[in-house]
């Protein structure tokens, strides 16, 4: 798939996820087929750039190019100024947040608050596009609420302005993550505008994948939840969409390998503390559908130490493959 001068991979993109897709998760998404990993959203606000919670947003160190970074703001000159400033640090993809449905950034009229105001959504897009030479791309919902999905009059002032590609979530700003997604809005958009436009939200398989390009004509898919704890998910999708045949998940002793891995990347990245804390939300991700996880979760979630964390990790998966080999 072609993004400006960049020939990505394949189609397959890791949707930006706030305390989510930082450069280990991003990492590790493209070891396992990703096509293009954008990263957690980053305020426009010059007085927050220098904040620890920033710097580490805006480290890209040792990931493979291109390198996506989302920015997020309601002020055409801040976005501008935000996405010149990210590309000096080595930003050389542009996302631009319309999508998010979080209340403390929509109470900043950011996010997909955005979606109510087409004149303003389109004063930030040409702000932005006009103030770089790198690719922009934008991430929108199907409008602000049920009865105002206008996701195709907002793709229409993307195309205007120079987007190059845009990813649209099947559901509204009022909607969250209730319900199910809706593809109809993105079938809509994909037959208004001629930009490259990717699909998102609920897809979680590789015959999803496949039913949702079909149905829809989007040229790619954007992966969120679906790939906490299981990164592998990218590798089966661009497989299935290949070749027809599903792989397997990985076997127990290859997830625990790839968990205990990233595991040491997170404490390595955030330092033990923060990084500990950071990896019981993955380690419940992985360990979500093996017998035994409520138990195990709430011995792993009192442990503050990077060494007893990762001990306790791999005595629960041992456990579990010792279990199987018996039951063999």
């Amino acid at each position: 798939m072609q993004l400006g001068p960049y020939t990505l991979p394949n189609n397959l993109f890791v949707a930006p996820m706030a305390g989510v897709t930082d450069r280990p998760f991003r990492q590790l998404c493209r070891r396992f087929g990703a096509g293009l990993a954008v990263s957690e959203m980053i305020s426009a606000n010059a007085k927050l750039r220098y904040t620890l919670k920033t710097r580490r947003r805006m480290d890209h160190f040792g990931e493979v190019e291109p390198k996506s970074v989302q920015i997020a703001g309601a002020e055409p000159a801040a976005m501008a100024d935000a996405a010149r400033y990210n590309i000096d640090h080595g930003a050389q993809i542009i996302d631009i947040n319309m999508g998010c449905p979080a209340k403390k950034v929509c109470r900043q009229s950011a996010g997909s608050a955005l979606l109510e105001d087409e004149r303003l959504v389109a004063r930030i897009l040409d702000a932005v596009v006009g103030a770089v030479s790198v690719p922009v791309t934008l991430k929108i919902r199907t409008g602000s609420r049920p009865g105002r999905r206008n996701g195709v009059n907002i793709a229409k002032i993307a195309e205007a302005a120079g987007i190059q590609a845009l990813a649209v979530h099947g559901r509204t700003r009022a909607c969250k993550y209730h319900g199910h997604a809706e593809y109809d809005t993105i079938r809509a958009i994909k037959h208004s505008v001629s930009i490259p436009v990717i699909a998102n939200g609920d897809i979680d398989d590789p015959i999803k994948a496949k039913n949702v390009l079909e149905y829809t004509g989007a040229d790619g898919v954007m992966i969120g939840r679906a790939a906490q704890g299981r990164p592998w998910l990218f590798k089966q999708i661009d497989h299935y969409l290949h070749t027809g045949q599903r792989l397997s998940d990985p076997t127990l002793p290859q997830q625990r390998d790839v968990l205990m891995d990233y595991l040491r990347r997170i404490h390595e990245f955030y330092g033990e503390a923060v990084g500990v804390r950071m990896a019981r939300k993955h380690i419940g991700w992985y360990t979500a559908r093996l017998p035994g996880q409520r138990e195990f979760r709430s011995v792993i979630n009192r442990i503050e130490g990077s060494p007893e964390q990762l001990r306790q990790t791999r005595i629960f998966f041992d456990t579990l493959v010792e279990r199987q080999r018996l039951a063999a």
